[in-house]
C-alpha cells in the first residue's frame, strides 16, 4: 500500500493510490477517498474512474477535486471543505506525493476559521511544510 501520512484523526494523505490500495484503505477504516490528482498527469498513473469504481464497490465515498499546476481555486477549497464536513469517518486524500492534498486540506480548514499555526503544525507532523501557504491561510482564516 502507498505510504499514508496521518494529519489528524479525520484526514490522512498519500501519494498516488492504485485500485488495490483502495481495498487496503477500506480495511484500514477509511470511509472517504479524495482524488486531488488530474488524470493523465503522468504516464501510467491509474485513472480516477478506476479508483472510483473500486471505492464505490466497497461503499466508500469518492470525490475528485483535481489540482493542476495552476494552483488552488476557491471552488476547490469549498469542495474540500464540503467533503470534510460530510465525511462519515476517516478521509484519505491523494495526489502525486500527498503535498497538494495536505495543502488543500489546510486551505479548507483555514476557510472554516481554523488557526493557521495549528494547521501548519499538524501538517508538519505528517512531514509537510506549509509555511509557504501561511499568508493565504491567514487570509482565509481571518486569524493573522
Amino acid at each position: 500500500m502507498a505510504s499514508i501520512r496521518r494529519i489528524n484523526d479525520q484526514v490522512s494523505v498519500a501519494p498516488q493510490l492504485d485500485p488495490a490500495d483502495i481495498v487496503e484503505a477500506a480495511r484500514a477504516g477509511f470511509t472517504t477517498i479524495v482524488n486531488n490528482r488530474p488524470d493523465d498527469e503522468e504516464a501510467g498513473q491509474p485513472a480516477g474512474e478506476a479508483i472510483r469504481a473500486v471505492a464505490e464497490t466497497l461503499n466508500l465515498a469518492y470525490h475528485a477535486i483535481p489540482i493542476t499546476h495552476a494552483g488552488f481555486s476557491a471552488p476547490q477549497v469549498d469542495a474540500m471543505r464540503a467533503v470534510l464536513a460530510d465525511a462519515e469517518g476517516p478521509v484519505l486524500a491523494y495526489c502525486r506525493s500527498g503535498t497538494r492534498s495536505a495543502n488543500l486540506w489546510a486551505l479548507a480548514e483555514a476557510s472554516r476559521g481554523e488557526h493557521p499555526a495549528g494547521l501548519i503544525e499538524a501538517a508538519a507532523g505528517a512531514g509537510y511544510d506549509l509555511n509557504g501557504l501561511r499568508p493565504l491561510l491567514d487570509q482565509l482564516s481571518g486569524k493573522a
